[in-house]
């Protein structure tokens, strides 16, 4: 049934997107010719126009939103008029697979519908729930706003793919599809991307121990609280034997910085930003215990975080909050705190650095989830199988 894919992302560019970069080489090598369109990145994935491993990828510049949900509006408007310029320029395909957020390719992908596409929905975001969670001003117009596109944008789609089970249930109760339409395609690290490299003790700067959060730093991210917890394990447990990593970027990098310095944290904390690969599997494979500070909000409870699954195919222990979606993940794998309780938190982070013992059988249990049960190769045939439904 392999056709010509056309595969819409906005918020990352490809491959840098791993899934994305997942999905594309699954339907490569099952037959499929794959287009994608996407932004170009700052420091790589630059190219207007590459082919690369059999994929095409398109790319448009994009300004990253400032200044609060305006911005957005400002950046989804530039990436939905390249988005069809791209589009128009590739030409009918069988499948239109759109990428959120936003909740705005629809649009494109009505386009392509009415010259015999499939719409594939591969729901990232639950948007209403990013709104709520990112800005913080309640169910406003603009939240109306997006729910009236979340709902198009079901209605529009053929097939729709969930990342975890509890976006399925919002697909079929809030987005009114049948069961048999959704699909879930969790996301799963390339268990070949992590592998444990040579320990530096130079990255833990003269401490014992080595901390490390992985992954965005935005406004729903919890890198707030996870500082605010490594002052309470500072100043309330006595301990100062550790270092901490932040790896990765976003549009709260400086500010978490800045917060940084006004805990005192500078001399304990090392913010990397975004780094090779090479450097984060030299940071990783030093980590004793790594950060999963996402606080409860109504986006996060119900989202699969990347940064546990990465931290379980490198077989570090994981101190979390207690969310819903964040125990499907880690299991085992992982200890809990009272959500948004960062003084308990600490008190996690304390007991696993004093068990090396348990931390090694949390590892052992984390990689063991993801080259099992979590594998992309679980995934893989779920997305084949939402793509054969879309077609048939």
């Amino acid at each position: 049934m392999a056709g010509k894919a056309l595969i819409l992302v906005e918020n990352l560019s490809v491959p840098f997107d791993r899934r994305v970069w997942q999905e594309s080489t699954t339907l490569r090598d099952a037959g499929w010719d794959v287009h994608v369109i996407c932004p170009q990145g700052t420091k790589r994935d630059t190219e207007p126009h590459v082919e690369i491993d059999g994929v095409k990828i398109y790319r448009y510049p994009l300004r990253a939103a400032t200044g609060g949900p305006l911005g957005y509006v400002q950046e989804y408007g530039s990436a939905l008029r390249h988005t069809f310029r791209l589009a128009r320029r590739i030409g009918p395909v069988d499948v239109v697979h759109a990428c959120n957020p936003p909740d705005l390719l629809f649009l494109v992908a009505r386009m392509l519908k009415r010259q015999g596409a499939r719409f594939v929905f591969d729901q990232h975001d639950l948007v209403p729930e990013l709104y709520l969670s990112r800005f913080d001003r309640g169910k406003d117009f603009l939240y109306r706003a997006v729910c009236r596109l979340e709902r198009l944008t079901y209605q529009a789609a053929d097939v729709v793919i969930a990342t975890n089970e509890s976006y399925r249930e919002v697909a079929i109760s809030r987005g009114g599809k049948k069961p048999e339409e959704v699909f879930v395609v969790r996301s799963a690290p390339a268990v070949e991307r992590f592998h444990q490299v040579p320990l530096e003790e130079s990255i833990k700067r003269g401490k014992p121990h080595l901390l490390c959060y992985l992954g965005v730093m935005g406004p729903q991210d919890g890198v707030d609280y996870a500082l605010r917890s490594l002052a309470r394990l500072r100043d309330d447990l006595g301990r100062t034997d550790w270092h901490a990593v932040f790896v990765g970027g976003g549009d709260t990098f400086e500010d978490m910085v800045a917060f940084s310095h006004e805990l005192g944290l500078s001399d304990s904390v090392e913010f990397t930003g975004r780094i090779p690969d090479e450097d984060l599997l030299r940071y990783l494979s030093a980590a004793d215990v790594c950060l999963a500070p996402d606080p409860l909000n109504p986006l996060n409870d119900v989202s699969t975080m990347n940064k546990i699954m990465e931290y379980m195919a490198m077989a570090r222990p994981i101190v979390s909050f207690d969310l819903r979606e964040a125990r499907v993940s880690a299991g085992d794998a992982a200890v809990y705190a009272p959500a948004n309780d960062e003084s308990e938190f600490a008190k996690l982070i304390a007991r696993l650095l004093d068990d090396p013992q348990e931390r090694r059988r949390m590892g052992e249990t984390g990689k063991a989830r993801v080259t099992g049960p979590l594998s992309w190769e679980r995934s893989r045939t779920a997305l084949l199988a939402a793509y054969e439904a879309a077609c048939s």
